[in-house]
């Protein structure tokens, strides 16, 4: 009977990991982020190596940038792209749920000693 329930107990635990990796944030992403009313695209690309997420984004530029911090608990998407805008640095945080294939958040970056909050949504790329 013991032999039984921990069968069960394994293969239901299983199963958790399989539905969880499969609402989680690995993938790519076709984002799109309301900036003063302007509307930028990006694609965000995440992965799992191991027990980490690792990141790279692509902006209007076109260059690749490298996402930090990449971190998701409890449906939470976030991480951070340090960026360069004329010649001034700056680092944009993220904070995205993930919800099946789409990511809805915000986007918050300081600017002048002023932080900016911008709305973020995108869509998972089908394989």
């Amino acid at each position: 009977m013991k032999v039984l329930l921990t069968a069960a107990l394994v293969l239901g635990l299983a199963g958790t990991v399989t539905a969880e990796d499969k609402a989680g944030p690995v993938g790519t992403w076709k984002c799109e982020t309301d900036i003063m009313g302007q509307k930028r695209e990006s694609t965000v690309t995440i992965k799992k190596d191991g027990d980490k997420f690792t990141g790279t984004a692509i902006g209007q530029d076109k260059k690749e940038v490298k996402l930090d911090n990449v971190k998701f608990k409890d449906g939470e998407l976030t991480f951070s792209v340090d960026r360069e805008r004329e010649g001034t640095k700056f680092t944009i945080k993220y904070k995205l749920k993930v919800d099946k294939d789409t990511v809805k958040g915000k986007a918050e970056a300081e600017f002048g000693g002023e932080t900016r909050s911008f709305d973020v949504e995108g869509k998972r790329e089908k394989k």
